[in-house]
């Protein structure tokens, strides 16, 4: 019998001072049997870095669906305008979604990151839509901590920087570009 995914209901409360975007948002997120709580947590901190109150932003099936990324931004007619992976993606998986996609973003994370951005930066130079940012290991295990099947969580974004609390804590992510 396969194992099923966990629900986590969350209240997300966003000031991202970097956007002039305030908003407050009801999310459910699945997360996959083989996904940690640090990877549920970074997609729900993408969703509030890329959230802009258009509620086209959704997340997606994810792990369990191989042409689809973490999140993603669609227009009416299905089109895609932005694609939002987490982890360390394959490059050959980067530009085929930069054909599919209006602008795709990467939020890196993990020990690794920096040998992976080394070993495919080369690989993805022509990808002119494409963004990727790294997040400091420290950063992304404290906000591993603050999981909880029913979460209020508060996202303070200024200056590349963003302060996370809850209940449970708080954890400071600083986002550094690196393209």
């Amino acid at each position: 019998m396969a194992l099923s995914a966990t629900i986590y209901k969350t209240e997300i409360n966003i000031a991202d001072n970097d956007r002039s975007y305030y908003g407050s948002h009801a999310v459910t997120v699945a997360r996959h049997p083989s996904e940690t709580e640090e990877r549920l947590m970074i997609r729900i901190l993408a969703y509030a870095l890329y959230e802009n109150g258009d509620e086209m932003l959704t997340f997606t099936r994810g792990l369990s669906e191989a042409d689809e990324p973490d999140l993603w931004r669609r227009d009416l007619t299905g089109t895609i305008l932005q694609w939002i992976e987490t982890g360390l993606p394959d490059e050959r998986r980067l530009l085929k979604a930069c054909g599919r996609a209006g602008q795709v973003v990467v939020l890196s994370y993990g020990r690794n990151a920096a040998t992976w951005w080394a070993n495919t930066a080369g690989k993805l130079e022509r990808a002119r839509n494409l963004k990727v940012y790294v997040l400091p290991v420290e950063s992304t295990q404290k906000l591993a901590a603050l999981a909880g099947r029913n979460m209020i969580l508060h996202f303070n974004v200024q200056d590349g920087t963003v302060w996370v609390s809850s209940d449970k804590g708080e954890a400071d992510i600083e986002i550094k570009a690196l393209n």
